[in-house]
């Protein structure tokens, strides 16, 4: 619906674009998808020659592919799923030395503050698509809510330490 795309392209709207906040893919998802899809018709593949390299397969959505897709967005939505390795690792802070605890969240607060840096520059590129500056305004606002929450809240985080945490895990009862 974005358009033509090669797999290349696709998987990187995975990693670092409009749905790596929300969706995850990869290599080893999407092309087996995207054969199958073109085999049910939902896609075509056009190969486009490149210079001393294989042809670029271009995938292009198809009436009918529109169609199931509409038909997918119109099915009950699952509930949304949060993971994160920061906020498991954090439930057991009181198992890790203060500062590898500090380390988290140090390193959480800089990916958020990425990620709202990535959010507002596409933001200020404007697009005409209502629903992508709603889905940008959405993960600025989560952002930014991560953002400060941490700062406000990081001592309650780093207070739970292990005082006696070794780095090597010495001390932690097993």
């Amino acid at each position: 619906m974005l358009g033509d795309s090669t797999g290349y392209e696709i998987n990187k709207l995975f990693e670092d674009g409009l749905f790596s906040h929300f969706m995850d893919a990869s290599y080893g998802s999407i092309y087996p998808a995207l054969t199958r899809l073109t085999e049910q018709g939902m896609l075509t593949c056009t190969a486009e020659a490149q210079d001393g390299r294989p042809d670029k397969k271009v995938y292009s959505l198809t009436e009918q592919g529109r169609q199931a897709l509409r038909d997918a967005l119109m099915s009950p939505l699952s509930p949304d799923k949060y993971r994160s390795e920061f906020v498991f690792a954090s439930l057991f802070a009181s198992m890790l030395p203060g500062q590898r605890v500090k380390d988290m969240v140090d390193d959480h607060l800089a990916r958020c503050r990425e990620d709202l840096a990535r959010i507002e520059e596409a933001l200020a590129s404007g697009t005409d698509q209502a629903s992508k500056r709603f889905v940008l305004g959405y993960g600025q606002v989560v952002m930014k809510a991560s953002i400060e929450y941490l700062e406000k809240h990081r001592q309650d985080i780093e207070a739970a330490a292990s005082p006696e945490a070794a780095p090597d895990g010495a001390g932690i009862p097993a």
